[in-house]
């Protein structure tokens, strides 16, 4: 195990690595001049030329790369170009938000998905099950932005259950109570496609499963069919949802950016798209690095408890 462990964070370094290359690489095809922008279009060249020079934006790529590679390393993650202001100070908040909103959507696509799926493979062929499967199906296939103005269009502005947008903060006038009622219905939209996708794969995990002899030894054994199924059934069934919860939290982070936009949600993704058409370079590759180290550290963590929980995965 600890020589599993050992190559898994080895792998994991290296795509941290490869995405801080990619990133970096994709932005110098930016147009535009990061020096200018900061100074604004009325500087003069050799101001212009002054503060490339003092950014490094002269030196050869491999010099940049590796410049920016050390900054990364002592927790410099550069200056906004638009805020002037150091681009973590202005993005752990927003990451913060940001994973409010995605662990609110994981825990509604985690509990509903697994007991869709469960029901589901129990009543196969049923019209619960072929309802269950067409709502799963619609659910995965509807874009993230489409359901959020639908959302809102219905349940906001038409019905007036929900806040159409903002978030407050737990510790402000209104608390814990006003928090839930602007996370509702972002985590609901975040959490549909995740949902679905955790529903499909539980049936068919715990379809599965009760082909296996030991279902029919616990049965013959006089286990209630509710204890065999969600104790025993389900339970042989984890490794393989783990897996796929871990790589729902990667496709969350990605989701949520869009979630955040259309619902005013002060995270990360609303911080990207600011800064995205501020062309606020820094900003942008910050908030990318920021998903990958998350995304990367979540399948990590997925991979090792899978190890633990199935050790075959191991030689996989």
């Amino acid at each position: 195990m600890t020589l599993f462990s050992l190559k898994r964070i080895g792998s994991a370094l290296l795509v941290l690595l490869g995405v801080t290359l990619i990133v970096f690489l994709l932005l110098q095809l930016v147009p535009g001049d990061p020096a200018r922008a900061i100074l604004g279009q009325g500087a003069t060249d050799e101001a212009v030329q002054q503060l490339r020079n003092e950014l490094g934006l002269n030196d050869s790529l491999p010099q940049q790369y590796a410049t920016y590679l050390g900054g990364l390393l002592t927790g410099d993650f550069g200056t906004s170009i638009s805020q002037g202001l150091p681009v973590l100070e202005l993005l752990l908040p927003k990451l913060g938000n940001t994973l409010i909103l995605a662990a609110a959507a994981l825990i509604i696509a985690v509990v509903f998905g697994v007991t869709l799926g469960v029901i589901a493979a129990r009543k196969q062929g049923g019209i619960f099950d072929r309802v269950a499967m067409a709502l799963s199906l619609g659910g995965a296939s509807a874009p993230v932005y489409w359901a959020g103005l639908l959302a809102v269009a219905a349940l906001s502005l038409g019905l007036g259950w929900f806040p159409t947008g903002g978030m407050y903060n737990a510790r402000e006038p209104g608390g814990f109570l006003d928090l839930i009622s602007h996370l509702a219905l972002p985590a609901v939209v975040a959490a549909l496609v995740p949902l679905a996708v955790i529903a499909r794969l539980t049936r068919a995990e715990v379809i599965e499963a009760l082909s296996g002899d030991y279902v029919t030894v616990l049965r013959a054994s006089g286990i209630s069919e509710r204890t065999m199924l969600w104790k025993h059934v389900l339970r042989n069934a984890l490794p393989s949802l783990i897996g796929i919860i871990g790589l729902q939290v990667g496709y969350l982070l990605g989701g949520v950016i869009f979630v955040e936009v259309v619902f005013q949600w002060p995270g990360l993704g609303q911080q990207l798209y600011t800064a995205i058409t501020a062309n606020d370079l820094p900003i942008v590759q910050a908030g990318v690095l920021f998903v990958a180290i998350v995304f990367v550290v979540i399948n990590l963590i997925s991979d090792l408890l899978t190890a633990v929980l199935d050790p075959r995965a191991k030689a996989a």
